[in-house]
């Protein structure tokens, strides 16, 4: 009989953890989590494959590093994905570096695009993924590895209960 560590990251077990990625030629972060993120392993990915692969059989506690060349996830740069236009043709809201904007083509297919770069006569969105290209390395902390409950497997993470009324009833607004 095989035994099992209940601190143990494997199939079914609720993992939570924070992490960073780091650009591995200049150091610099490009993204982190700011609140620990929770998840039922074998449930859901909730990051790249190859970093939920590299989770298993590792334990709360632990801070693993784990290089990915982006290009393997997102596929190469594909240039006819960024586009500028003329300042005047973009819509005020979207006037900002960083701005997300979602748009769809005639087959009703959506597609994620980032404002790139701006000035004062033209703006320049990008539809290749933030790290398309890329060598990182993802630095994981895991905080902390549980069985998880019946609930939490069916939903792939941490199941909110609410706020608690005090056994009044609820009505929809």
């Amino acid at each position: 009989m095989q035994r099992t560590n209940r601190h143990t990251i494997e199939d079914n077990k609720f993992v939570e953890l924070t992490y960073r990625v780091v650009d591995r030629k200049s150091g610099d972060v490009l993204t982190a989590v700011e609140f620990p993120l929770g998840y039922v392993q074998g449930r859901n990915e909730v990051l790249a494959p190859q970093v939920m692969a590299e989770l298993a059989g590792r334990s709360a506690g632990e801070t693993i590093k784990i290089p990915i060349d982006c290009t393997d996830l997102y596929g190469p740069r594909d240039e006819s994905l960024v586009i500028t236009d003329r300042i005047e043709n973009v819509p005020v809201e979207y006037r900002e570096v960083g701005t997300e904007i979602l748009m769809e083509n005639d087959k009703g297919q959506t597609k994620r695009f980032f404002v790139t770069r701006m000035d004062d006569r033209t703006l320049t969105i990008d539809g290749n993924n933030p790290l398309c290209g890329r060598q990182v390395v993802f630095e994981l902390e895991i905080l902390s590895v549980r069985d998880a409950t019946d609930e939490e497997i069916r939903a792939g993470g941490k199941v909110d209960s609410g706020p608690d009324t005090g056994g009044l009833p609820t009505r929809p607004l």
